[in-house]
């Protein structure tokens, strides 16, 4: 419980201490006339890149549809047929500010020419229900400040953007120093124009880090304020980081808050299990590696099987099932027998409550008896997936 000091804190302070009185708390003393900071300020989940659910390394990332690879909500675009990147996440962090992870993308292929189409960024989305009080497409539209610890070997100007329903906002920011680790702050002006952002559980806008953009997306002028959706002019200055084997981008500390005087506060940290509750809001990993139990059940019939799993959280919407498949990657087990599963799928009407699993192969077992399944190889895994 916060403790009422005054100017002598072994004293009941008198009307004459009134004007210096302070609440402590655990850090900080909160004096009269401070701002006070609100808990979950920071609209990013996982903005100090400490969750990575589905891995901590992904290769051969090129020439794909917008995918999650290893920090949880960071989706990567790489759009060319050329430039290939690793993902990880990294302990490469700035000195000194509390912060553990990174999220790190590594040029392993270049392209130093991209083609007029050519697309590569990172992309956090936000659901629409946790936007409603920036008051969008009214004449109080909030600002919103966008901060983070960013280095690179590229230096240059890099382009940050908030893109929503056919509107976009971009920023630039520069990298000064080679290698360097450099805390950049961005201010965003409300959005008075457009439509409301929808009150639901879809993507109400986006924030995209650009790494990389052909002509399509830099031959206009940057969109500096709130405008209509125009590709020419959201990237405009923006460097190449697919140039060179030797690209390395590092980001971290990713915050972004309703501040009206465009000043960040300091990093929000959550605690471990806290932020990994809100990640599994969008992706659960139930299982990876050797001899982990995936879900409980039983069979039906000789030759099928039913399976429950009950989720850690609420999912954003009805999951889909993100596995590993390959032969003898699960076994299911019970009544004093064993059989491989080359592949299982959710089965009927899932729910934010209860996921259903049947196998569709494989299977040799004693009807009404009951069975688990569990992994058998390392590199299987089983997750559900309610991304934005």
């Amino acid at each position: 419980m916060a403790k009422l000091i005054g100017n002598n804190p072994s004293q009941i302070p008198t009307n004459g201490d009134l004007g210096s009185m302070a609440f402590e708390d655990r850090t900080n003393y909160i004096t009269k006339g401070a701002s006070v900071h609100q808990p979950y300020r920071n609209i990013i989940i996982n903005g100090d890149m400490s969750i990575a659910q589905r891995g901590t390394s992904a290769t051969g990332l090129n020439a794909g549809t917008e995918s999650y690879n290893t920090v949880d909500r960071w989706q990567t675009g790489i759009f060319t047929t050329s430039a290939v990147f690793t993902q990880s996440q990294s302990t490469d962090v700035p000195t000194g500010q509390g912060f553990a992870k990174s999220l790190k993308m590594d040029c392993t292929t270049a392209d130093a020419s991209l083609a007029s189409a050519v697309q590569m960024f990172l992309r956090y989305k936000i659901e629409g229900q946790n936007l409603q009080y920036l008051n969008y497409a009214n004449a109080n539209a909030k600002s919103l400040t966008l901060s983070f610890w960013v280095k690179s070997n590229k230096t240059g100007t890099y382009i940050a953007e908030i893109l929503r329903s056919g509107r976009t906002i971009n920023k630039s920011y520069t990298i000064d120093s080679a290698s360097t680790w450099e805390k950049k702050t961005i201010t965003f002006e409300g959005d008075t124009g457009g439509s409301a952002i929808s009150n639901n559980n879809s993507a109400g806008f986006s924030i995209l880090f650009f790494l990389g953009n052909g002509s399509n997306m830099t031959s206009g002028t940057l969109q500096t304020t709130w405008g209509s959706y125009t590709d020419a002019n959201r990237a405009v200055g923006q460097v190449n980081l697919a140039d060179s084997t030797a690209n390395e981008f590092y980001i971290t500390g990713v915050q972004l808050e309703v501040s009206p005087n465009g000043e960040a506060s300091d990093f929000e940290f959550l605690p471990h299990d806290v932020n990994l509750q809100r990640c599994q809001r969008y992706y659960t990993m139930i299982a990876s590696g050797t001899n982990k139990l995936v879900a409980l059940g039983g069979a039906y019939s000789a030759s099928n099987s039913f399976f429950v799993y009950y989720p850690k959280v609420t999912f954003r919407a009805t999951p889909s099932i993100d596995v590993a498949s390959a032969s003898n990657y699960y076994s299911l087990i019970g009544h004093a027998s064993a059989s491989n599963v080359d592949d299982f799928f959710l089965e009927g009407q899932t729910t934010n409550e209860v996921v259903r699993m049947a196998n569709v192969t494989d299977f040799s077992g004693t009807t009404g008896s009951v069975y688990f399944i569990q992994t058998n190889n390392a590199n299987a895994y089983v997750g559900l997936e309610a991304e934005l």
